[in-house]
C-alpha cells in the first residue's frame, strides 16, 4: 500500500540529451496518485523520451526519477507500460495470450511457470479489452486496433498502480479508441495512475483530467481546467497550433 501523501512519480532536475543535444531540459514532474493525465507536445518535443526515462530505458544526463519515493528499479513490480505499437516487431511467431502471459513474469519471475491462476487472469484481460476470442491467434494477423488492445492486456494482467502508456491512441479505430478510453478511466476510477503520450488536442478535456504540457522543457502540469489554456497551448506549440480551445 502506497502513502497517501505521497507522489505516485517525481521527477527532479531531468536532462536527457543524444549526442551531446538536450532531448528533455531541467524537467521537473509531480504525478499525483490516481490521476489519468496527457503529456502533449510537438513532433520532436521529447514525449516518448520522457516516459522511457521515468522506466529507465534511456540514460539521464542529469537529474532523478522517483517511484512512490523510491527508484524505478525498486518499484518495477507496480509500473505497467504499453510502447508504442510501431515500436514492436509484430512478426515475432507468438500467440495473443502468451502476449498477455508475457505480462504476469513480473510477479513469476523468468522461472517459474504460469499457473491456473495466471492463465484465468490474462483471459479475463482480454475479455476487458474485448479480444477473448483470439486467444490462439497469430500476433501478426492482428489488426493495428487489435494489437493496441493486446498490449493493454498485457499491462492490465500485471496488475499495476502506475501505467505508463506511450500514443495508445495512434492508429486504432473509433471503436477501439473509446474502448480504450473507457478503460483508462477506470483504472482511474480504481485509484490507479495513468500516464499517457496523446497526440489530440480536441479530446484532452474530454479523455483526461491532468495535463502535463511539454516541448523539451516544461512548459506546464496540472489539472486540465487550470493548465490546458490558450496561453500555454501556444508557449508549447510556439503559435503553430491548428485547434485551441477557446478557454
Amino acid at each position: 500500500m502506497q502513502a497517501l501523501n505521497s507522489k505516485a512519480i517525481e521527477v527532479t532536475d531531468l536532462t536527457v540529451a543524444y549526442q551531446e543535444t538536450p532531448v528533455l531540459w531541467d524537467i521537473d514532474l509531480d504525478v499525483p496518485p490516481g490521476v489519468l493525465l496527457a503529456i502533449v507536445g510537438p513532433n520532436g518535443a521529447g514525449k516518448t523520451t520522457l516516459i522511457k526515462a521515468i522506466l529507465g530505458l534511456v540514460r539521464p544526463a542529469a537529474g532523478n526519477v522517483l517511484i512512490y519515493n523510491k527508484p524505478y528499479v525498486t518499484q518495477r513490480r507496480i509500473v505497467g507500460y504499453v510502447p508504442q505499437r510501431g515500436s514492436v516487431d509484430w512478426d515475432f511467431p507468438t500467440n495473443v495470450l502468451d502476449v498477455v502471459m508475457m505480462g504476469r513474469y513480473g510477479a513469476l519471475g523468468w522461472i517459474k511457470r504460469p499457473k491456473k491462476r495466471d492463465r484465468e487472469l490474462a483471459l479475463h484481460a482480454l475479455e476487458k479489452v474485448g479480444m477473448e476470442n483470439y486467444t490462439t491467434r497469430q500476433i501478426s494477423q492482428l489488426s493495428g486496433g487489435q494489437q493496441q488492445r493486446i498490449f493493454l492486456a498485457r499491462a492490465l494482467v500485471q496488475d499495476a498502480t502506475i501505467y505508463l502508456m506511450d500514443e495508445p491512441f495512434q492508429g486504432v479505430d473509433a471503436t477501439t479508441e473509446r474502448a480504450i478510453v473507457s478503460l483508462l478511466q477506470e483504472l482511474r476510477e480504481n485509484g490507479k495512475t495513468v500516464v499517457v503520450v496523446h497526440h489530440d488536442l480536441q479530446t484532452v478535456t474530454d479523455y483526461f483530467d491532468w495535463v502535463t504540457l511539454l516541448n523539451i522543457r516544461r512548459i506546464a502540469s496540472g489539472p486540465v481546467e487550470d493548465t490546458f489554456t490558450t496561453e500555454n497551448l501556444r508557449e508549447t506549440y510556439g503559435g503553430r497550433i491548428a485547434f485551441i480551445k477557446n478557454r
